[in-house]
């Protein structure tokens, strides 16, 4: 009976993947796994157990999507077959899509490796389920505070998950000391990376900083090395609580036409991405698969040949212009894109686009938590600001004498500017306008020779 509902499941929700496809010309990323789960509700561990070599989930706030596509890019470079839900669905029924489309239509899956991004607030849920080899933690920082609340209540969404799969090894940046304090209460195995070098100048910002006081006994933590947000070298003078030695790091980092170039393990890397935080991604990366015993013999060549952006970080060429679009969802996020700007000395157009849907969290006061005083120093031309928030991010730059114009049409804005402004264009939005900017952006591309038209204020 269980073989018939499997199958039937597979068949019904592929069936449904390729009517969501052909009518609506979207991924169906999401329904095809509720249908299947209505069908048989024990479809996700049925057809986690078919993987081989292993299952790595990766979680945490920043660079879940990036790592975890890394991930599976490397192991497809190595030879391996593995399941990816590669669009960014990292609820229960878009991890079940994964799975039931990568099978054949007899329930079938054959594949060596799975590569699955989890949310932090659906880990308790899929984690036993998913039962993986390995849950890779990127970082935990303030993230949508309507939904996940503070830092406390994201450490104990993940240390619930992390209880109810006690044999997986846990892979973390040990340089985020609330990973660390996460890793040392639970107790499981755990693997670690992390960097001893300065390598964040332009990114390092106080401002974004979460609590930097030690759990164990409240003390103010001393750092000797400070990154970005709470990530750096970091010990208690009271208790001794400290950041370990990682088990993995990259060492001669440098900076080289535009690319950073580092060691991991003696193997020599180059980073096609120019934003130094890729290179954290890249170290999680080969420290999650090093601890499942998976491949890295074509590591370096992987990685070289890997496309960062993810649609998240994509450059576009309209009229001539060079438009840079960038995701930032949370206040460590923005302060990176904005010191990233501040290191380009060319002229720049910079637009912000604000967002308070659901899947941006209708607070919006994390704003107040991002140092915009750095435009102040990045050649902006002009700022405007655009999205249902528009005028609250302008208010916050006004606190910083840093004059904006929100507008309401970002195609029209756009426009103008590929053709009258700077040719040098930052935009950077929020998670509910990242993919309708994505595919504006390709279709204006695309277009190219649009005539020049006329911009209004509204």
């Amino acid at each position: 009976m269980a073989g018939f509902q499997i199958k039937l499941a597979v068949i019904c929700a592929k069936t449904v993947n390729l009517i969501i496809r052909k009518l609506f010309r979207r991924n169906g990323s999401v329904f095809p796994g509720y249908i299947a789960r209505l069908i048989f509700p024990d479809i996700l561990p049925h057809m986690a157990g078919m993987v081989r070599g292993g299952i790595i989930a990766v979680t945490g706030t920043n660079g879940k999507t990036t790592v975890n596509s890394l991930i599976y890019h490397i192991l497809k470079f190595e030879g391996k077959t593995a399941v990816i839900n590669g669009n960014g669905a990292n609820m229960l029924n878009g991890v079940i899509s994964a799975f039931v489309l990568a099978a054949d239509n007899t329930g079938a899956l054959s594949t060596d490796y799975a590569c699955i991004e989890v949310d932090e607030f659906a880990a308790a849920q899929i984690f036993p389920l998913l039962r993986p080899d390995c849950v890779l933690l990127t970082n935990i920082f303030r993230d949508q505070m309507d939904r996940y609340g503070e830092m406390d209540s994201v450490c104990g969404k993940i240390r619930l998950a992390l209880s109810m799969v006690p044999k997986t090894r846990l892979t973390i940046n040990c340089d985020d000391f609330l990973s660390f304090t996460l890793a040392r209460q639970w107790g499981g195995m755990t693997a670690t990376y992390g960097i001893n070098e300065k390598v964040f100048d332009l990114f390092s910002s106080p401002e974004a900083t979460e609590s930097t006081f030690c759990y164990f006994c409240g003390e103010k933590l001393e750092f000797t090395l400070s990154h970005y947000g709470q990530l750096g070298v970091y010990s208690c003078p009271s208790c001794g609580f400290r950041r370990p030695e990682p088990d993995d790091t990259a060492s001669d980092v440098r900076l080289k036409d535009g690319r950073y170039l580092f060691k991991v393990d003696g193997i020599s890397v180059i980073s096609r991405a120019d934003e130094p935080y890729n290179i954290y991604n890249t170290l999680a990366a080969y420290a999650a698969l090093k601890s499942i015993g998976a491949p890295v013999h074509d590591f370096q060549k992987a990685v070289e040949a890997f496309e960062y952006g993810n649609r998240r970080e994509e450059i576009f060429r309209i009229n001539g212009a060079r438009v840079r679009l960038c995701l930032a969802k949370n206040p460590v996020g923005l302060q990176q894109k904005i010191s990233l700007m501040a290191g380009d000395n060319a002229p720049k157009d910079i637009v912000f686009q604000i967002n308070d849907r659901a899947q941006d969290g209708r607070d919006v006061s994390w704003l107040w938590d991002v140092n915009f005083g750095y435009l102040k120093k990045s050649g902006a031309a002009a700022v405007f600001t655009t999205g249902t928030r528009r005028f609250d991010i302008a208010l916050r730059m006004k606190y910083e004498d840093i004059s904006s114009r929100p507008v309401r049409n970002l195609r029209k804005l756009l426009m103008h500017l590929s053709m009258n402004g700077t040719g040098n264009i930052y935009v950077i939005v929020n998670y509910s306008g990242l993919y309708v900017a994505n595919r504006m952006l390709h279709k204006l591309q695309k277009k190219g020779n649009a005539r020049k038209g006329q911009f209004k204020k509204k």
